[in-house]
């Protein structure tokens, strides 16, 4: 069975194949971590390293872990690195750690991070694995980032934690949206991504039934 081109396994899952706008996995923290961009920012790249990290030490092990314990070794691989991670984090980003909280470490149960390991890394070699990987960490990132911009700007007026709309209580004109840290606005926001990428890649759209 040929491989794939790496630069299709690196590009596609941003528009393509995008993990949260077509496969709908990782929805719960884009939700919960897009109140601002530095924490999104974080997230994204927190997922990306563990991802990768986890891909290709999975793959360069695929031919000596045994079916029976598959599983067992990819959730310890995953849970080793979301601790070194988390400890990163901790150590030097204290204040983005105690505003990710419990979300960092739920990135061992994560849909994208568990499918790619077992979907792709177990059946490809290390170099291919870590592209997969970075690939959906980038398309994962790409919502994240987005949906982030769009709820800091109208709900704080800031880019980044940078005064961008300056509010009415600062002597400005703008006042925030206290809708946009509500985690439904976020829901919809990816919803409208939905619809923005569905209508620009029309062979996304789902065939409707005859009748």
């Amino acid at each position: 069975m040929a491989e794939p081109r790496a630069h299709d396994v690196l590009f596609d899952p941003v528009f393509e194949r995008n993990p949260i706008l077509l496969l709908m996995l990782g929805i719960c923290s884009a939700l919960a971590v897009t109140t601002r961009l530095e924490t999104a920012l974080a997230m994204s790249v927190s997922v990306t390293a563990v991802m990768v990290g986890a891909s290709v030490t999975l793959s360069a092990a695929r031919r000596h872990v045994p079916d029976t314990i598959r599983i067992f070794v990819q959730i310890s691989i995953i849970a080793t690195l979301v601790i070194v991670v988390d400890q990163l984090l901790q150590a030097f980003f204290w204040e983005i750690s105690k505003q990710l909280s419990i979300f960092v470490s739920l990135i061992v149960t994560n849909c994208i991070v568990m499918g790619r390991t077992e979907g792709f890394a177990l059946r490809h070699r290390p170099g291919l694995s870590a592209l997969d990987a970075l690939g959906h960490g980038l398309g994962y990132s790409a919502v994240l980032m987005s949906v982030a911009f769009v709820r800091e700007l109208f709900g704080r007026g800031t880019i980044f934690g940078l005064e961008v709309l300056r509010l009415e209580s600062d002597g400005g004109w703008y006042v925030p949206m206290g809708l946009m840290g509500r985690a439904p606005v976020a829901f919809l926001l990816i919803a409208f991504l939905i619809w923005g990428i569905r209508s620009w890649k029309r062979d996304q759209v789902e065939d409707r039934a005859e009748g």
